[in-house]
């Protein structure tokens, strides 16, 4: 029995895995490539530790791939059978018991009981970055803020982690609606260490939500070399890139930088990033603007995958790159599977809830969308305008749902809810030039409502 760096037990490790395992953590937090590697080298050296196999169950799930989430239960499955719960630290039955439940579909479930973990032992850093990343995949702004907040009280300002937890803290209270705190903590969280891409991320959603699209640009330039390439997250935060480049009427650099960073030849195919390309390009079917060939090619690569029902928010991006491509059938086809899983699935997974409440009625609205049936996009969403952070995702990401909505009103000649919906937007981020541009229309066909 070994501890590791915080004395935390580490049961059936040794002392080269619990390195091992060390160095994991680091890459997990920077979001490096290298994390799978040094969770296999783990259990390499001491194959039946309990937090070497919870950690590469929880690196099967954080992708929010079904293959992976099925390999990783299958793995996770054996490990459990071979091994006396008894046994265990208290902290690791908790993770094991997380981990089984996130495998089971329970996000909830599991997310709480990390929640209960990190209770009595506020630094499990790897409690706490799984537990944050379940509040982003289920939408609860709140537990994204108070589930770091509640541990930072336990950790001394000078350990190594610290920042890492503070660009953890700086997301969830952008999330939560804390824009200016959110990017004083960011900035000093990539302060304290340069290469945070998730603090990077968590500044330049503070700016996004100001409209402060030149300034995220700058600051993105600023330090590209850190935040561009070699990590799990740099699609995304190009993705953000290209977000700024649309809002200031940059269409033509907003494609290239979709072309060099978010969807080409060498793509992985990875659902989070074939999810950007679809939320970027859905914001410009929007707008109306040429996208060439790539909806075409993303709709492709959608269809590859072949995914089942696994999670409602990467359904509803699948959807969207079928209706730009004019593939109606296609979509259509994900709907009715989807509707099919629901009727036989039963109340356990959370994904049936998201499917079911929020990612069905999404899809069809977009459907309609694409088949001009404007008045019906009204209808869907905007019984739901309110309630779409369950089904995952950031305010930033779901903006483009609330979008159709703005759009499919002013298309359905809807021209008070419409003005309704800008005046909230321009109240909140006047600066926003999509908000000004969007008013401008609205004035143009209805002219009283200047």
């Amino acid at each position: 029995m070994s501890v590791d760096r915080h004395g935390q037990v580490m049961t059936d490790t040794g002392a080269a895995a619990v390195r091992h395992y060390e160095k994991a953590l680091e890459d997990l937090l920077f979001f490096r490539e290298e994390v799978s590697g040094q969770v296999g080298a783990v259990l390499e050296a001491s194959p039946r530790s309990a937090m070497g196999h919870v950690f590469r169950a929880y690196l099967g799930l954080l992708g929010t791939e079904e293959k992976d989430a099925a390999a990783a239960a299958a793995a996770f499955t054996a490990f459990r059978q071979g091994v006396d719960p008894g046994g265990l630290s208290v902290r690791e039955r908790l993770h094991t018991e997380a981990a089984s439940c996130w495998l089971a579909g329970d996000l909830h479930r599991a997310g709480r009981l990390l929640g209960d973990l990190v209770v009595a032992h506020p630094k499990d850093i790897l409690a706490l970055a799984v537990g944050h990343q379940i509040d982003f995949f289920t939408g609860n702004a709140v537990l994204l803020r108070d589930r770091i907040g509640g541990a930072l009280a336990a950790w001394d300002r000078d350990d190594p982690h610290y920042g890492l937890l503070q660009g953890m803290y700086a997301f969830g209270l952008e999330e939560a609606g804390h824009y200016g705190l959110a990017e004083q903590v960011g900035l000093e969280a990539v302060e304290r260490n340069a290469r945070d891409v998730w603090g990077i991320h968590a500044v330049v959603h503070a700016f996004e939500m100001q409209g402060r699209h030149e300034d995220g640009i700058g600051y993105l330039d600023a330090r590209t070399e850190a935040w561009s390439a070699g990590n799990y997250l740099n699609v995304h935060n190009w993705w953000h890139y290209a977000l700024y480049l649309l809002e200031t009427g940059r269409t033509d650099k907003v494609l290239a930088v979709y072309d060099a960073a978010l969807h080409h030849d060498g793509s992985a195919g990875a659902a989070m990033e074939l999810l950007d390309a679809a939320a970027l390009l859905w914001r410009l079917y929007l707008a109306g603007a040429d996208t060439g060939g790539r909806w075409p090619v993303l709709a492709e690569a959608w269809a590859r995958r072949g995914d089942g029902p696994h999670y409602a928010f990467n359904d509803v991006h699948a959807v969207m790159a079928y209706v730009g491509a004019a593939r109606i059938g296609d979509a259509q086809r994900l709907i009715r599977e989807r509707e099919k899983w629901l009727r036989d699935a039963g109340a356990g997974p959370s994904n049936v809830a998201m499917t079911a409440e929020i990612g069905l009625p999404v899809c069809r609205a977009l459907v309609a969308y694409g088949q001009r049936r404007y008045a019906e996009v009204v209808d869907l969403l905007l019984a739901l305008r309110y309630r779409f952070q369950e089904f995952g995702g950031s305010h930033a990401q779901r903006d483009a749902l609330q979008k159709t909505l703005v759009e499919a009103a002013l298309h359905a000649g809807r021209y008070d809810l419409g003005r309704a919906l800008l005046s909230e937007r321009i109240s909140l981020r006047s600066r926003c030039p999509y908000n000004q541009r969007a008013w401008a229309r609205l004035t143009a066909r209805q002219p009283g409502s200047g």
